[in-house]
């Protein structure tokens, strides 16, 4: 059976241009915001052009004993050269938790396709 899972990919964020990273504490205190950030190319800068391009990023929170995640954000880049006009792939949330988990990221390149990452975050 095919499912979506088995066309993520991943890897080394450092050694890989299309693995979203997660920027967030590891530790946070319950019910207090923190900021949350998702970014592509921190290491190895992707292409932003029209003919190859990171389309979307999305996050989202898998509580601990949870069966399903959260999402929590979705950033949408619409601009790759178009009247000299572009997008980077990064994007900002501000989140409050108050349990621990997961984070989990997901990231499309229209030639590359589906990359994911993940941050286990501590909610004291």
């Amino acid at each position: 059976m095919s499912t979506l899972g088995n066309y993520l990919q991943t890897g080394d964020w450092k050694g890989e241009k299309h693995v979203p990273v997660i920027h967030a504490p590891d530790k946070v205190k319950a019910g207090e915001g923190f900021e949350l950030k998702l970014s592509i190319g921190d290491a190895i800068k992707h292409p932003n052009t029209l003919e190859h391009h990171i389309a979307w990023m999305k996050v989202f929170y898998l509580a601990d004993g949870s069966k399903f995640p959260l999402e929590l954000a979705n950033f949408d880049f619409r601009a790759h050269g178009e009247f000299d006009a572009f997008t980077e792939p990064e994007g900002t949330a501000f989140v409050k938790l108050n349990k621990s988990g997961k984070l989990l990221a997901m990231s499309y390149c229209n030639i590359h396709g589906l990359w994911e990452n993940s941050k286990d975050i501590i909610v004291e």
